[in-house]
């Protein structure tokens, strides 16, 4: 198998668990302090440290039932990109669109930097803002 083998196999994977909602699964592709980073302007956006807030971020995700269907994948020496179609199934509004994902891979062979884009940004910020809330001050400033 080679590198580029290697990485397309365990973006797959890391899908596959995604469907199961295993966050072991999500987690044994990514390294301890991943960065992950969420475009928008809504209460999940923003850049996930470490692969808990990561595991977190997934989790609330779940809440709302996300799904994705892998469309395109291609990798080179350090990347994975990845196209997919990604919707929702519960909450107020939906969520339909395509994704590009960047995935960016250690020495080791595992993830350490994702920077998620959206096809439809302001459908993701109206779903979002619809479905989560901030925490209260003084809880949100802790």
């Amino acid at each position: 198998m080679t590198s580029k083998d290697a990485k397309l196999a365990a973006i797959n994977a890391f899908f596959a668990a995604y469907a199961a909602n295993d966050l072991d699964g999500m987690r044994a592709v990514l390294t301890e302090d991943v960065e992950w980073t969420i475009p928008g302007h809504h209460p999940l956006s923003g850049t996930k440290y470490g692969v808990e807030e990561v595991a977190a971020f997934f989790t609330q995700l779940g809440k709302s039932g996300f799904q994705a269907e892998p469309l395109f994948l291609e990798a080179d020496d350090d990347h994975v990109v990845d196209i997919h179609r990604g919707w929702t199934t519960e909450g107020v509004g939906s969520v339909d669109t395509v994704w590009a994902l960047v995935w960016h891979f250690d020495g080791e062979g595992k993830v350490d930097r994702v920077s998620n884009l959206s096809g439809d940004q302001h459908q993701m910020d109206a779903f979002m803002w619809a479905n989560y809330s901030l925490a209260p001050i003084p809880d949100r400033l802790s």
